[in-house]
């Protein structure tokens, strides 16, 4: 396994099969603007879900810690990565393919972080970033992420993971897009993929994961 394969295998807090990238020629000429297709769209109310029609004590108390509105993005997350955009990547991604999941929670201090399910504990499979409110439900987070070579334990790149988010009003869900960005250990990029998120607020409430 090359340099810049191990690499981009850090992505989404160090997460996503290596399988799907290539050398860093390859991904030179992708654009940082994300496709039409993953604009942003309002999440609407379940009504049939309790927790959107009528926030427990507990989570409101949560929610309100970080905005006076009484809905935050502040609280812990099982979220999902998907590939939108990417058919031009080489080897080709198709729309739909999961990247990654895992948990996240965001603090009310303007910090996150994540545990990733879809990479090796031995090559870093914990991250960590930095978030803030942008509108009344939307959010922008800046995610930085480190690859380790799991034989020697050396350091093998960098990530940059940014993500715009809309949260639902209920504050039970939000969804969004991400475009991760690679680099060498010489601050190089090597390689970028596009994509759309998608989370669920967990609670003490919460019985499966």
């Amino acid at each position: 396994m090359n340099v810049t394969h191990r690499i981009i295998t850090t992505t989404l807090g160090a997460a996503i099969a290596g399988a799907l990238f290539v050398p860093a020629a390859s991904a030179c000429g992708y654009s940082t603007t994300l496709p039409a297709a993953l604009t942003l769209q309002q999440l609407r109310v379940n009504p049939q879900d309790p927790l959107e029609a009528a926030p427990s004590a507990a989570l409101a108390r949560d929610m309100n810690a970080a905005s006076k509105d009484g809905v935050s993005i502040v609280g812990m997350w099982s979220v999902q990565f998907i590939s939108m955009g990417n058919t031009k990547h080489n080897p080709p991604i198709p729309d739909g393919a999961p990247l990654d999941f895992g948990y996240v929670q965001w603090h009310s201090d303007g910090n996150e972080f994540m545990n990733s399910g879809g990479r090796p504990p031995s090559t870093q499979n914990f991250c960590m970033g930095v978030w803030q409110q942008t509108g009344r439900y939307t959010y922008q987070l800046n995610h930085f992420a480190l690859s380790y070579d799991s034989g020697s334990g050396l350091l093998t790149g960098k990530v940059l993971i940014a993500e715009s988010v809309t949260l639902s009003p209920g504050g039970t869900r939000y969804s969004g897009t991400f475009t991760i960005t690679a680099f060498d250990t010489n601050g190089n990029q090597v390689d970028q993929v596009a994509g759309q998120i998608s989370a669920n607020r967990l609670t003490v409430d919460t019985t499966t994961p």
